[in-house]
């Protein structure tokens, strides 16, 4: 389960963080929905002032296969995560959703360029650099849901309680 926060109508990315350990729905939401929009060190918590301009996604990721090599995977299908030793030996990992390399407008090799250098490795990305990582390819199914939906959402279910309390009494 992955939770994206973007800000604005350009859907600038906010936060993003998740996990590929099985958790239970209900607690592992509001567990990386808090953590992906006040912890992910690439950006500053985000504020109360921000609130009204933020899309929230949530990802569940599934189909997990080892891929052949790194180009054994689909372009806006396939979420990738890739392990890697950097430049001093150590082992890393990193891994893109499957619209982001879509979204970013990328092909496979800048996907998995970008995603090296995510993952922290600094030294030159060489065609032997791509092909000593594992990658391992998923699918997700993703729900999106804006500020002003959640407002309408939470008046409707206002409204329709409402209605309910009236028929009971």
């Amino acid at each position: 389960m992955f939770v994206t926060w973007k800000i604005g109508k350009d859907k600038r990315l906010r936060g993003c963080i998740g996990t590929f350990s099985a958790m239970r729905l209900h607690s592992g939401l509001r567990e990386y929905a808090i953590t992906s929009a006040l912890r992910d060190s690439r950006f500053s918590p985000i504020t109360r002032d921000e609130i009204q301009r933020l899309t929230v996604s949530v990802s569940i990721l599934q189909g997990f296969e080892e891929a052949r090599g790194y180009l054994d995977w689909t372009l806006g299908i396939h979420g990738i995560r890739i392990e890697f030793y950097n430049e001093r030996g150590s082992k890393r990992t990193a891994t893109y959703l499957p619209q982001v390399a879509t979204e970013q407008g990328w092909d496979q090799t800048q996907t998995i360029d970008s995603l090296l250098r995510k993952g922290g490795y600094r030294a030159q990305i060489t065609p032997e650099t791509r092909r000593s990582i594992k990658l391992t390819r998923y699918t997700s199914q993703e729900c999106q849901m804006s500020y002003n939906e959640y407002r309408d959402l939470l008046e409707k279910q206002s409204h329709y309680h409402g209605q309910l309390c009236k028929m009971q009494c």
